[in-house]
């Protein structure tokens, strides 16, 4: 399910952007001021940003460049409406631009178009609530960003890719530490056990003298 995140200070508005983009199925988070809104930004996995302009302590057009770092997609819907601003809006990173009043299908609408285009090469593996993003190389558990070396990386993909499948420890020696690798298949029990503790989880299994199996 996609989270989108509805930035706007405007307690009716925020309500009604949210009954629209609940009822066709999208997860929402909501922030009533811009700095509310940074931190969701900092700890939330976000799929895109409904963004108001003029809002409390920090206004949209200084939380752009912020957006931008994480590479969310972002709609500015706001009252201001003249070219100037639209202009203003867009090169500064906005993905699409709509003015209030709006009317709620166009909005869905934009937002399905503009999911379509930011994420149609993005590569995304999943299980429980883990999402493992490859071309970022980045996970995350339960919505916030978990911190894994580049070999906890690998062999994390390793074990998504052939889910249900018992992998040897011998096999993850070769084809994560690559066939030169000098070292014993203790490396793998304890990078499987990182693994476990960062991402909390009991779905990696080991099993009985051959390896390990993602459940």
């Amino acid at each position: 399910m996609k989270k989108i995140l509805i930035v706007e200070d405007e307690e009716p508005i925020r309500e009604l952007v949210k009954l629209n983009l609940s009822m066709v199925g999208f997860d929402t988070l909501e922030a009533e001021d811009g700095e509310k809104a940074l931190n969701l930004i900092n700890e939330e996995v976000i799929d895109l940003i409904v963004l108001d302009i003029m809002l409390p302590k920090i206004d949209g057009y200084e939380l752009l460049p912020h957006i931008l770092e994480k590479e969310i997609p972002v709609i500015l819907l706001t009252a201001k409406d003249s070219l100037k601003d639209k202009i203003k809006g867009l090169n500064l990173g906005a993905d699409d631009y709509i003015t209030k009043p709006f009317e709620g299908m166009e909005l869905i609408a934009r937002i399905n178009a503009l999911l379509r285009r930011t994420n149609k090469d993005e590569n995304v593996k999943s299980f429980d609530d883990v999402e493992i993003y490859e071309e970022k190389r980045k996970v995350f558990k339960n919505g916030k960003e978990v911190e894994l070396t580049p070999k906890e990386f690998e062999l994390l993909n390793l074990l998504v890719d052939n889910k249900g499948i018992a992998l040897s420890r011998e096999k993850i020696l070769e084809i994560i530490w690559n066939s030169e690798y000098e070292g014993n298949t203790r490396t793998v029990d304890m990078h499987i056990q990182r693994l476990r503790h960062k991402l909390d989880t009991d779905k990696i299994s080991t099993v009985y003298k051959i390896g390990y199996r993602l459940e």
